[in-house]
């Protein structure tokens, strides 16, 4: 395609400039953004609309970066299938095409389209804009720059250059990832460290009072103004900075998020990936600075890349990063050996279409940092901080790379819960309490065809977490019984008689296995 000139979107970066991005829309007119929102919206210019327009496959492609399937649906004239193509797959579309569907004049004066160079009368997007479906319904959309709506950065390089170190990404994998699992109870503050274009500060302002947004790249920091104007969200707070620099001292906040730069490279060549820190010190710094950033029973949450270190064992590793005064659950949910995880990260810059000696070359590198600090793969996974007082903090660090039902904010605010029930109870006192089998838990059986005993009995939860848990007789009877009538001691009891066991010594053995199931969110505490 044709690149776009600068004439009318030049002077709208408000001191951000760049030789090899287009310059943005201006942040400084709502009035246009409140315009193009409900032209946008007129349209059907929205998930479900584009869904229906496209198709599954199609619509399922742009996830993979693929875009031809969507060219191919988008060959009309009708208004959605210009916008499809203006907005989301970079295509140069005829002014009086849209002339009656956008305030075209409005978008061309504040930066938001620009004229193609040369006598045609086509014009372009500086930007493209995602339609996102809210939690709540909510019709949302994402900014982010040219090529990066649909992948990665390797999609802004699509001409052939490599993407420029300031270039901000759009939704990704990790995006909806860290948007699932973070807690959405109403709070007073919110802090979106490394906001990006802007998706969790978005999420955040749905129920948080205060919204604030960091960003080291003041070009992301633009880009997430446009995110919440477009979306028709209340502004946030932006301040351009590293990590917690741009705080004020003493500054707290009841909710702290973060998809930062985790990748772990031997340089810091893209503001978005490359934190710019040896190894894994950045993700570290992040998660130990957050204790002293967070409110008394506030949530800090994370998405993290960590090292797997020769002769070290990772979860110690994780353990050791969890800040005073702070209960951690930590869940590795991939591992990559470290040439999966160079090759995943090249081709996200596109750099396996450049020359292939610089390809080499990078990968090399990449491949000579991990066997100097002795790496022999790197975990992938969530980190959800709770500041909390109690003596002795909980710090749960586990691999689970198994399917999982998201959203997952709910299910992590029941794991602490279910610490603090269970941190408050000594073993007479569980056996007092009375506890419900969790709804959608099902029991299976596994053994041999024909034999009177099976082999092992395993409890499975459908919803949240989806975990299976191995049970013993004992506990697969008592789990079946639960229903919130009877306490824990004389369910018991009457397991005992059955068994022709020894009562006290059944209830001295079976907190252990009650407290797991608790824990784990099979059981219930019935209040």
């Amino acid at each position: 395609m044709a690149v776009p000139t600068r004439g009318a979107g030049a002077g709208h970066n408000e001191g951000v400039s760049d030789s090899t991005l287009p310059s943005l829309p201006t942040s400084d007119r709502p009035d246009v953004a409140v315009r193009l929102r409900e032209a946008l919206l007129r349209a059907s210019f929205t998930a479900d609309g584009l869904l229906e327009l496209l198709g599954a496959p199609a619509y399922a492609a742009l996830a993979r970066s693929e875009t031809v399937p969507a060219l191919r649906a988008t060959r009309a004239d009708a208004p959605l299938e210009a916008l499809v193509r203006l907005f989301l797959l970079q295509q140069p579309v005829p002014h009086a095409r849209v002339a009656d569907v956008l305030p075209v004049d409005a978008c061309l004066e504040s930066g938001w389209l620009v004229r193609v160079g040369g006598e045609s009368d086509d014009v372009c997007a500086t930007v493209d804009v995602r339609p996102y479906g809210g939690p709540g319904g909510e019709d949302w959309f994402i900014v982010s720059d040219l090529g990066c709506a649909v992948g990665g950065a390797g999609g802004s390089g699509s001409d052939g250059r490599q993407a420029d170190e300031a270039v901000v990404l759009g939704v990704g994998g990790a995006s909806t990832t860290l948007a699932g699992i973070t807690v959405r109870t109403p709070v007073a503050s919110a802090l979106d460290l490394g906001t990006g274009s802007g998706i969790q500060a978005l999420h955040a302002a749905q129920h948080a009072t205060r919204v604030t947004a960091t960003d080291l790249n003041p070009r992301a920091l633009h880009i997430c103004a446009l995110t919440l104007a477009l979306s028709g969200a209340p502004a946030a707070d932006l301040r351009e900075g590293s990590l917690f620099e741009p705080l004020k001292n003493g500054e707290t906040y009841d909710l702290i998020v973060s998809n930062p730069p985790f990748v772990i490279s031997p340089g810091a060549r893209l503001t978005y990936r490359d934190g710019g820190m040896g190894g894994d010190d950045l993700c570290r710094s992040i998660v130990q600075g957050a204790g002293e950033r967070l409110n008394e029973g506030g949530f800090a949450q994370f998405l993290a890349n960590w090292q797997h270190v020769e002769g070290e064992d990772w979860q110690d590793r994780l353990r050791s990063w969890v800040p005073r005064g702070c209960d951690a659950w930590i869940v590795q949910r991939e591992v990559q050996d470290v040439t999966q995880y160079a090759e995943l990260w090249l081709r996200d810059a596109g750099d396996h279409r450049g020359d292939v000696a610089e390809y080499q070359a990078r990968y090399d590198a990449w491949l000579d940092e991990f066997e100097a600090r002795k790496v022999k793969g790197v975990g992938f996974g969530w980190i959800t901080l709770r500041k909390a007082s109690a003596a002795v903090p909980s710090i749960t660090v586990e691999e689970w790379p198994h399917p999982v039902e998201q959203p997952l904010g709910d299910t992590v605010r029941a794991h602490f819960d279910r610490l603090d029930y269970l941190r408050a109870r000594d073993d007479a006192a569980l056996l007092e309490d009375h506890f419900r089998l969790v709804a959608e838990v099902v029991q299976e059986q596994v053994g041999l065809p024909g034999a009177e005993d099976p082999e092992h009995v395993v409890l499975r939860q459908h919803r949240g977490m989806r975990r299976a848990t191995q049970v013993d007789t004992v506990g697969a009877g008592f789990a079946g019984v639960c229903d919130g009538t009877l306490s824990a001691g004389r369910i018991l009891d009457a397991i005992a008689q059955l068994m022709g066991e020894d009562p006290v010594l059944l209830r001295d053995r079976t907190p252990a296995q009650i407290r797991l199931l608790v824990e784990q969110g099979f059981l219930e505490p019935a209040r």
